[in-house]
């Protein structure tokens, strides 16, 4: 069992929202953009545009965070200056992390059956210290991501190196992710069984002509590989 983190185990966009609101109070910016809210869809769009910066190899993991926080300032800033202005916002941002309340159930109910890693479009640095936090780093094999990769989803070779990580074959590996796209046509199209848990985002939408199976809760995940025939790999961990 291979997972995505955020929105699937670890509910980033409440984190991201109250963080993100309580780091504009802090530094008095919230009048700057008319509201919060309004703070917010710019960050949310920022974020996507420098991730997909970072996705297509345009740019390195550090320098995307750095532009994230430049273009929405939309001043320059020396990289010293970028960093200490997103480490304030980390602070707050870390505060509000949280898992899911379906997560440790399934976590539990999946652990003497099946193993499990992590594949993030993220870095080891971030995703780790945000498992440990969270108390479920040890719940996983191997953590693989992006950053570190050097390819990231949807592409095939992101979801073949968690497979072999593993030492598993992609059909007997699920993969459970948030985005249709990304994560679950990605996955699939890999060979992978491939679950998208619609946590009703604003990203919800169909992941036309791929095998992908949809649910809106992680409970109903155990029933879902119980029935699917090619899942009969026993734990080896812990």
């Amino acid at each position: 069992m291979v997972w995505d983190v955020d929105d699937t185990l670890f509910d980033y966009t409440t984190a991201d929202r109250q963080g993100m609101r309580a780091h504009l109070v802090a530094e008095g910016l919230i009048q700057e953009y008319g509201s919060a809210e309004a703070a917010l869809v710019r960050w949310r769009e920022i974020t996507d545009q420098q991730w997909a910066r970072f996705s297509a190899g345009e740019v390195d993991f550090v320098t995307q965070r750095r532009d994230r926080t430049r273009d929405f300032l939309g001043r320059q800033l020396t990289d010293d200056e970028a960093d200490a202005w997103f480490q304030r916002y980390i602070r707050h941002y870390e505060a509000a992390w949280g898992l899911f309340p379906d997560v440790l159930p399934v976590l539990e109910a999946l652990s003497g059956s099946h193993r499990h890693a992590v594949l993030s479009n993220s870095s080891i640095t971030v995703q780790e210290h945000k498992l440990r936090s969270l108390g479920i780093l040890d719940r996983f094999e191997a953590v693989l991501c992006a950053a570190e990769l050097g390819v990231s989803k949807p592409e095939a070779g992101a979801f073949l190196a968690a497979c072999e990580a593993l030492h598993l074959p992609p059909h007997e590996v699920a993969y459970v992710g948030d985005h249709p796209e990304i994560d679950g046509r990605g996955a699939a199209e890999a060979g992978l069984l491939s679950v998208w848990i619609d946590r009703g985002t604003a990203q919800s939408q169909s992941a036309e002509g791929a095998v992908v199976h949809r649910i809106s809760t992680l409970a109903e995940l155990p029933a879902l590989v119980r029935a699917d025939t090619r899942f009969g790999a026993p734990s080896t961990f812990g």
